[in-house]
C-alpha cells in the first residue's frame, strides 16, 4: 500500500508559478513510477508529467518547457514545478504511483486526494 498526500496548490496570477509536492508513505517509494494528472471542470483527467524510479521524465505537450517533475527518494516526495502558468492550467492536480512506470496506457495503482490550482487575474 502507498498513501499519497499532495500540497502546494492555490490561486496564482497568469505568468506566475507554483510548486506542488506529493509525500508518499507506506511502501518502498524508490521503486515506484510517479506521475501528476490534472482534471479541469467538465474535462477528463489528463496525464501531465511522469518520472520513473530511475529519474526519466515525460511531459504532456501542453506543459513542456513550463513544468518540471522531480523526485527526492530520501524524502519520499515527488514535486511538480509549474512556471509560466496559464488560465488553462486551472484544474485539480493529482499525484499518482505505480510500480515501474506510469504511461497513458498503464494506470496508476494509487492516487492522492488532489490539490486545486487556479490561475486567474
Amino acid at each position: 500500500q502507498v498513501q499519497l498526500v499532495e500540497s502546494g496548490g492555490g490561486l496564482v496570477q497568469p505568468g506566475g508559478f507554483l510548486r506542488l509536492s506529493c509525500a508518499a508513505s507506506g511502501s518502498i517509494f524508490s521503486i515506484y513510477g510517479m506521475g501528476w494528472y490534472r482534471q479541469a471542470p467538465g474535462k477528463s483527467r489528463e496525464l501531465v508529467a511522469t518520472i520513473t524510479s530511475g529519474g526519466n521524465t515525460n511531459y504532456a505537450d501542453s506543459v513542456k518547457g513550463r513544468f518540471t517533475i522531480s523526485r527526492d527518494n530520501a524524502k519520499n516526495t515527488v514535486y511538480l514545478q509549474m512556471n509560466s502558468l496559464k488560465p488553462e492550467d486551472t484544474a485539480v492536480y493529482y499525484c499518482a504511483a505505480r510500480p515501474g512506470r506510469i504511461t497513458t496506457a498503464t494506470m496508476p495503482n494509487y492516487w492522492g486526494q488532489g490539490t486545486q490550482v487556479t490561475v486567474s487575474s
